[in-house]
């Protein structure tokens, strides 16, 4: 059977995260995990001809290309590019843009897009407009200069759901972009192309690679023209993912399925005993059918994810659970096997004004957790002993 018969067999997800995008193997040698391929240069049997189409790391590497495979067959798109980290993934996708151009984004952002948004985009001439994320507001903020529309879903970290294929009807209907960050349910339980959008953004450090090791970002093309125009600009900027980091998030993927059915299953445990702890006052979740975009949720994913945010009765409250919590662990980041529990306020979205914060409920009584692969007993009982020290 030839490579290419085996891929043809591959259909089911789960069975693309342990195999990615097939075998590799040069002069009869058929590794099962792909090598490190850590060489700055390639050389070239001779002039215009080097036999193996990589010239230089920074344009391309067998490795990181091995990445982008499979990540794109994960994602169902044409093309992905693998950057040094998600955020330069991201102002690499706003390089598409030029000076007097809109872009349309929603208003639960991590707070880093918001600050390469306030720094960067507007002083390079481009014109963004945030607005709350669903379909009325976006279709309000529409310009004759619109070019994209840039949402998360779910949000960071309010988990607000907005509608793909409602997004990408309004972005088409003007020829604009439609840009999703997929970061928070991965490909595995969400795939945005498949709904409409043209590119998928990913923070590669999280759910892909999985294990709080490494840094990465994706962009993911859903046509072949403007994979072009991202793989020239990587090149010219050099930003892509090294060979080493692009084998760890190669490897973490191999266990992306088995993670997040493992991570979701507690994410529901810890919702459901939030609902009964009575210092909870509110629980921002996906799967909660009180949630206001589990309709959506449930059309366009197949699972609400293992991100949750809470709000607490008090400050006071908040801050004893931080201090207090022994198993969880008190740190920035999401997605990786171990449980952590993030401050919003001052840990991703610091860069927002406070007026926006507050609207958009980021208090200092906000908690988020990205649930991992601990007990989900243990996780509760670390949360109550945390809890009762104030």
């Amino acid at each position: 059977m030839t490579d290419a018969d085996c891929c043809c067999l591959i259909n089911d997800i789960e069975t693309k995260c342990v195999h990615g995008a097939g075998a590799f193997g040069t002069e009869g040698i058929r590794p099962i995990s792909m090598p490190i391929y850590q060489t700055a240069s390639f050389s070239h049997i001779e002039p215009g001809h080097n036999g193996s189409g990589f010239d230089y790391t920074r344009e391309s590497n067998p490795t990181r290309a091995m990445l982008e495979k499979t990540v794109a067959a994960l994602e169902g798109a044409k093309d992905c590019l693998a950057f040094a980290s998600g955020m330069a993934a991201i102002n690499t996708v706003f390089e598409l843009f030029k000076p007097g151009d809109h872009v349309i984004c929603g208003d639960d952002l991590y707070g880093g897009t918001v600050r390469l948004i306030k720094l960067i985009a507007k002083k390079n001439g481009v014109e963004v407009t945030c607005v709350k994320s669903d379909i009325s507001n976006i279709k309000s903020a529409v310009k004759k200069n619109t070019r994209a529309i840039y949402i998360e879903t779910p949000g960071n970290p309010m988990m607000n759901i907005t509608d793909i294929a409602e997004c990408a009807r309004i972005a088409h209907g003007i020829d604009a972009f439609l840009i999703v960050d997929n970061t928070f349910l991965s490909p595995y339980f969400q795939n945005p192309i498949a709904l409409g959008a043209d590119i998928v953004v990913h923070s590669g450090s999280k759910f892909l690679a999985g294990h709080n090791d490494t840094i990465a970002g994706f962009v993911c093309l859903a046509d072949k023209e403007t994979a072009d125009r991202i793989r020239l600009l990587t090149k010219t900027i050099g930003n892509g993912l090294a060979p080493f980091d692009s084998w760890l998030v190669l490897r973490g993927i191999k266990t992306l399925s088995v993670r997040l059915e493992r991570e979701q299953e507690n994410a529901k445990a810890l919702v459901k005993w939030f609902e009964s702890a009575d210092f909870v006052k509110k629980i921002y979740y996906p799967g909660l059918e009180t949630h206001p975009g589990y309709a959506v949720n449930l059309k366009q994913a197949r699972g609400s994810g293992a991100m949750i945010s809470i709000e607490v009765d008090s400050k006071e409250r908040a801050l004893s659970i931080l201090k207090g919590v022994k198993v969880i662990t008190f740190a920035e980041s999401l997605g990786g096997t171990e449980t952590l529990v993030t401050y919003p306020l001052v840990q991703t979205h610091p860069d927002v004004p406070e007026e926006v914060r507050e609207k958009l409920g980021i208090n200092d009584r906000l908690l988020r957790f990205s649930v991992g692969l601990e007990s989900s007993l243990d996780l509760i009982n670390d949360i109550k002993q945390a809890a009762n020290t104030v």
